[in-house]
């Protein structure tokens, strides 16, 4: 089942990430909780998780950014897509992508981004069979105080 997280699934989606990029959960303070009932309370901010026999075993994040161009359309970010490592394969995150792109729909979005720091073929394959491509734009980051 593909839903919106709720206000209960901080520490599954906490212990999700470690498939992503992070090395550990954070510990439990006023700074994580805080962020934490801000995410979940932005309208904007959309939590996506896949959830298997009561597990959350993948997500997605999408932003809403509105946005003054483009016929004052608003655009969406996609970020953080992960899989639980023994459920992947099987179209969960593809998925959590869909009930994105669902959502940029209803909010009359223009288009959908992500970006991805995989160079891995089969990561680069799944992103464009979901519809993506890596032609239109070139993306640059500038990390801050890493």
């Amino acid at each position: 089942m593909v839903r919106e997280a709720c206000i209960n699934d901080l520490n599954e989606i906490l212990h999700l990430y470690l498939y992503l990029h992070e090395k550990e959960v954070p510990e439990e303070t006023e700074h994580l909780k805080q962020t934490w009932d801000t995410i979940i309370s932005d309208n904007n901010h959309h939590l996506i998780v896949c959830e298997i026999d009561g597990i959350i075993v993948s997500s997605c994040v999408c932003v809403i950014i509105p946005n003054l161009t483009r016929n004052v359309r608003p655009y969406a970010f996609i970020e953080n897509v992960v899989t639980h490592g023994e459920y992947r394969g099987k179209g969960y995150a593809t998925a959590c992508l869909n009930y994105a792109k669902k959502i940029a729909e209803d909010n009359n979005c223009y288009k959908m981004m992500l970006l991805t720091g995989s160079k891995e073929q089969k990561t680069l394959d799944f992103y464009k069979n979901a519809g993506y491509n890596s032609s239109d734009k070139t993306a640059f980051i500038q990390w801050i105080d890493m």
